[in-house]
Formats: C-alpha cells, structure tokens, sequence
C-alpha cells in the first residue's frame, strides 16, 4: 500500500521513555521511496488548523516555553561572528533565563539550559571552551553550508575537524540537485558517506526544504535520509528564501512517523529558520504532540534552529510574572 502524508491524525507512535538508540540506516529501498505521496492541499489544511484550533494559557503556556528554551539550538551563522560573539551567546546558553524570572516561576533549583550551541567550524573550539562543563553540546554547520556545493572530499574532511575540534552533533546540507533530479541512490550515498565520517557525533541532515519545490521531494528526501542513517532531519539552513513552515514540518513529522512503525528506530526533526517568537515555538510544539506524541517534544527528538526566538520567550515569561512587556531591546542577547 503507498505511504500517504494527509490530513488525517494517526495514533502516536508508542516510544518508550529514557534513552533511545540511534537510528543505525536501512538498505535504500526505491520501492518505499517510489511509493510515498503527499495530499498537498490536505496538509496545507491541517498545517493551518494547528494554530487555531489548539491554545495555552498562562501558566500552562509558561511551561511549555520553558520546555521551548531546552530544545533550542542557539544559533550564529553570520559572515561577522567573532569570538567574542560565540563566547556571549554560550553564557545565554548556560543561562537562558534570568534568575528573577526563574525565582518568580518557581524554577529556582531546576537545571535549565538550550538543546545546543550552533556555530561554523571555525567558532567549534571557542565555544567548546566556553560552554566546558555544562553539558550543552557544540553542533557545526558543515559540508559547504549553505549551498552544499563542495567536492564531496571536502565536505567529508570538513566533518572529520569538527569532530575532531570537539563537535557532538553535525549540521550537514544535502546537494538539493540530488533530489531534484530524483537521484536517490545518489542522495543515499552521499549521506551515508557524511553518517560514517561523523562516527560517535549526530547526524543532522538539513534538506532546504524551500528549494526542494513540492512535499512530495521533501517527503521522499527525509526518508532517503532516515534510511542513510540521519539522526536528525532539518528543513532549512535558515539562508533560504523560504525556510520552516508548518506544511512542509508536518509532511516531515508524518515521514518520521512511518520510518518509526517500519523500522522501529526514531529519527529526530529540526526546524530552523523563520522561527522567532514564542507563539512559533507553540505552534511547532503542537503539532510534534499532536502527530508523534509527547515523546517528540523532548531534546534528543526535537530541536529549534533559532538566533532570536530566546529573547521572545523571554519577553513572554516576563509578561507571565509582571503583566508587562518589555522592550525586546531590553532583553539579555540572545
């Protein structure tokens, strides 16, 4: 039977709780590939229904922002980064919230930190440093981000030094003309390749959803990638003229879900790009709750690509314990 993304819910996946194992790739089966369609006007609905039909409120929506705050990868990809940049937003990482708000909320003794700090591989070592002992991981951005268009060589040895600088998870980006082009063994290949050179790190494949043109390419390039070993599949590397949008996050959410009841391995999804206040970061949690469970909400499945979405949570929290907005300006870097 073809595998169908539309609008229709399905029961969660039933994912056992505590550590998982990571998702170690299947053979490439262009049959499954082949079979997989997507009711684009189906999703598009049920991507819209997502925020009007579903809220939270005060104190229930203070808690899950709070849980937004762990799953964000705090991010600086910019020409001009500095060190001193890098060594700034790893000291928001450790403390992303100020000790007043916490205390109001009742967070006081409760570890709270991001997902991870994402950086270009030249920024790996001094957020290592800086981020030593907290136990938040450094991700790299590699294999020619943004484009992609690298020899294959040297988006291979990129990976090997960052892994070797000290990164934990790795940030790669698919040649879009692979899928395009319906080159799927191609695809496989090349992520599979970019899999054994990242050894003990994770794998996070960003596909650049906004160029991939349908939900059905997107669709078929997140399995391609699940089946090559991905950990992680990402939309967008935030350069994009389109970047995460509910419709193509819904399609790949439903994607993971089928991966999951075929083979019993859970691959994680990160959105990124686009997402920059805290009624996003809701919208995005409920639709991983609603389609893969409370399961997908935690850290090691479920990640924000985000620069400035810290500081609108931050805002809102505020608002929760004062009734006051504050400036946006007015909040730490983020």
């Amino acid at each position: 039977m073809p595998s169908t993304v539309s609008d229709h819910v399905a029961p969660h996946p039933s994912v056992p709780a505590g550590p998982l194992p990571r998702n170690p790739g299947t053979a490439l089966d262009l049959d499954w590939v082949g079979s997989v369609r997507v009711n684009r006007s189906a999703s598009e609905r049920r991507a819209a229904t997502l925020v009007t039909r579903r809220t939270v409120k005060k104190a229930w929506q203070a808690g899950w922002l709070l849980r937004a705050i762990t799953l964000i990868d705090l991010t600086t990809l910019a020409g001009d980064d500095t060190p001193g940049r890098v060594r700034r937003l790893c000291a928001k990482a450790r403390r992303p919230v100020r000790d007043d708000l916490l205390g109001a909320l009742g967070m006081d003794d409760t570890p709270l930190t991001v997902g991870a700090v994402c950086v270009y591989h030249a920024m790996v070592p001094t957020a290592m440093a800086a981020l030593r002992g907290s136990g938040i991981p450094v991700a790299a951005v590699s294999t020619g981000f943004p484009a992609g268009l690298s020899p294959l060589a040297t988006r291979v040895a990129e990976i090997h030094a960052s892994v070797e600088a000290g990164a934990e998870e790795i940030d790669v980006v698919i040649s879009r003309h692979l899928a395009l082009a319906g080159d799927w063994r191609g695809l496989f290949d090349e992520i599979a390749t970019f899999r054994e050179a990242c050894g003990e790190a994770h794998l996070k494949v960003i596909l650049g959803t906004g160029e991939l043109g349908t939900l059905r390419t997107v669709a078929r390039a997140s399995l391609v990638a699940m089946m090559a070993g991905a950990d992680f599949v990402k939309t967008s590397t935030g350069k994009e003229s389109e970047n995460a949008t509910l419709s193509v996050s819904l399609t790949m959410a439903r994607t993971i879900r089928d991966y999951w009841e075929r083979t019993g391995f859970a691959v994680g999804f990160k959105p990124a790009g686009g997402i920059r206040t805290a009624k996003d970061a809701l919208a995005w949690l409920t639709l991983m709750r609603e389609e893969l469970g409370p399961r997908w909400c935690e850290r090691d499945l479920f990640r924000f690509g985000a620069s400035s979405l810290l500081a609108d949570i931050e805002r809102q929290l505020e608002h929760h314990v004062t009734g006051r907005y504050a400036a946006l300006h007015k909040q730490p870097l983020a």
